[in-house]
């Protein structure tokens, strides 16, 4: 009787374990595209309640939808706002304040101006045109107030591009750690969190860092290791102009000049604890330049940054500071 007990309990554990099941999922999202990739022994999918996360942001910070949150706050017809767009907003202040306002999200009537954004170029743009949007920039002249945003300028024009897509990658993350879920990788237009290992190669998720190519085509420099953290990429290789002399100008405003920022950087890739955090720095980065990047970690300690620049002879170079994975 006691081995059939014991065949009895082994067979009734077997039957109660739980099968684990790779699911990939993709599609386009925020004018870019996802991908998804977790272990879970959940038998029901995931796709509709994630479409409807991806809906509800949209619906509070997309620039390219009319009856948006942040299209209505921009074009006065409304200040309310919901919990998704307090939180980045909140964020965007503190990078604001951190980064002495290289990050910036008011910036937007400028990135319209340019005709880097979804507003549409203004036609002969001149230094007298450029001063009079910039009085409307700075995000020290914007309030919140509960669900509500105050304005000091009617004319300032928000826009979470730059840090939207990485709070994107933090909602569907926690969605799925609610569910449970502890071995992940989640992308957003190339922003990224991941969290336990891939469980195939039993190994952390291996991510890649984009060679720069002005041509359009892909290849990876670095592939590195990334568990529990998330990480950023801005570049200019993709979105940039080049004026009469050769010089190529990237669609990250300068928001101090109102001009586009003129710089060797061509790439700059951010780890931290969270992807929105990644996402707004590695824009503000690209706009402060190797050298002010450089003194700003020495105090970030918990940022790790990897630099893909043009030296004076128009060769590529790298630089990995405060502990950049090499692999």
């Amino acid at each position: 009787m006691k081995y059939i007990s014991i065949v009895f309990i082994t067979i009734f554990f077997i039957s109660c374990k739980k099968e684990i099941k790779k699911t990939k999922l993709n599609g386009p999202v925020f004018g870019t595209s996802y991908s998804i990739q977790y272990y879970s022994d959940i038998k029901e999918g995931l796709q509709s309640e994630i479409d409807s996360l991806f809906y509800v942001i949209n619906k509070s910070m997309s620039t390219y939808q009319i009856n948006s949150d942040i299209s209505k706050l921009n074009r006065n017809e409304s200040n309310l706002v919901d919990s998704h767009f307090s939180k980045v907003f909140d964020a965007s202040k503190e990078i604001y304040k951190q980064t002495e306002g290289a990050f910036d999200p008011t910036i937007g009537n400028l990135v319209n101006a340019w005709d880097f954004g979804p507003e549409g170029n203004i036609k002969n743009l001149d230094s007298l045109k450029i001063d009079s949007l910039m009085l409307s920039v700075g995000l020290d002249k914007v309030q919140r107030d509960g669900n509500k945003i105050i304005k000091q300028n009617p004319n300032t024009f928000i826009d979470f591009n730059a840090i939207a897509k990485g709070y994107g990658v933090d909602v569907i993350s926690d969605f799925l750690e609610s569910k449970n879920i502890e071995n992940y990788i989640v992308e957003i237009g190339g922003e990224i969190r991941t969290k336990g290992n891939n469980v195939e190669s039993t190994r952390p998720w291996k991510v890649g860092v984009e060679m720069p190519h002005f041509d359009g085509t892909q290849s990876v420099m670095r592939a590195i290791s990334l568990k529990n953290e998330a990480m950023a990429t801005s570049g200019t290789y993709r979105k940039f102009k080049t004026d009469e002399n050769g010089n190529r100008y990237s669609h990250i405003i300068d928001t101090k000049t109102g001009y586009p920022s003129k710089t060797n950087l061509l790439s700059i890739s951010v780890i931290a604890s969270n992807c929105m955090t990644a996402d707004a720095y590695a824009t503000a980065f690209k706009a402060m330049g190797i050298e002010k990047v450089t003194a700003f970690l020495k105090s970030h300690k918990e940022l790790k940054v990897f630099l893909i620049f043009e030296n004076d002879d128009k060769e590529l170079e790298t630089l990995s500071l405060n502990g950049f994975p090499n692999d």
